[in-house]
């Protein structure tokens, strides 16, 4: 028995989300499907971020275990056959019998991208968020020097998260103006709690429109309160651009 270890990438648009759910349309329900038909037998990978509905990823990981004979720098290829034109297999490779998707990252990071034009392209609604208004972009980055770090991120996690240790590390946070009126906040981190980079970025639009300080952001951290921050914004701004695990180096 061999494993093999995916790169994911899609457009969360049409999908409730990564992870399986029964008569739901999901990423991993469909990658199982199209494995399982490509295989003839049934397979169920293991994802290494459940991304919500709507969220898009460029670099999702999972693996799976086969006796297949097909090289595995080609199931790629032959796994895009069977897969919607919004799922696309990037990579394909066998990894040690013990490599877990969840297991060993060094970091992973997200994008989430706010529309700046006052008239948007049609296209921009499925993939970013629209503020029709001028934001202080430099308060912004301000404000984000004091998110990194590590810190207890209660404030910046839904109630509905699972978690009980809501202490991660925000390794950076970049605030980036791109020549097509288009905000990317970049997010790395050793993992993220439940809308964390949503409210994350949330939060930083309220510091640009002047509602939120900049140097409010540190007491709002001791706090461990959600409602003292901004909105969760939605899930179509934002990407998982990808993982990064201890044994690549």
């Amino acid at each position: 028995m061999k494993r093999f270890k995916l790169v994911v990438a899609y457009d969360g648009t049409a999908y409730c989300g990564y992870q399986y759910q029964p008569e739901l349309p999901t990423v991993e329900g469909f990658v199982n499907d199209a494995l399982s038909e490509l295989l003839g037998e049934n397979i169920v990978i293991i994802g290494a971020s459940r991304t919500d509905a709507g969220v898009h990823a460029y670099g999702n990981v999972a693996v799976f275990d086969s006796d297949t004979r097909i090289p595995a720098e080609k199931l790629a290829l032959a796994l895009n056959t069977k897969l919607a034109d919004d799922i696309r297999i990037m990579e394909s490779l066998e990894v040690a019998a013990d490599f877990h998707p969840r297991k060993n990252v060094i970091d992973k990071t997200y994008e989430y991208r706010i529309n700046t034009a006052k008239i948007s392209f049609p296209t921009d609604r499925l993939y970013s968020y629209n503020v029709k208004h001028n934001l202080d972009i430099e308060a912004m980055r301000e404000a984000a020097k004091y998110i990194e770090g590590r810190h207890d991120f209660t404030s910046f996690c839904s109630a509905k998260t699972d978690k009980e240790d809501k202490v991660r590390t925000v390794f950076q946070i970049d605030v980036e103006e791109t020549l097509r009126s288009e905000l990317i906040i970049r997010v790395r981190g050793d993992g993220f709690l439940y809308n964390m980079v949503r409210i994350i970025a949330g939060t930083l639009v309220k510091v640009g429109e002047g509602k939120i300080s900049p140097n409010e952001i540190p007491s709002i951290i001791e706090r461990k309160d959600r409602g003292h921050l901004g909105t969760t914004l939605p899930a179509k701004g934002l990407f998982l651009m990808g993982i990064r695990y201890k044994e690549e180096g």
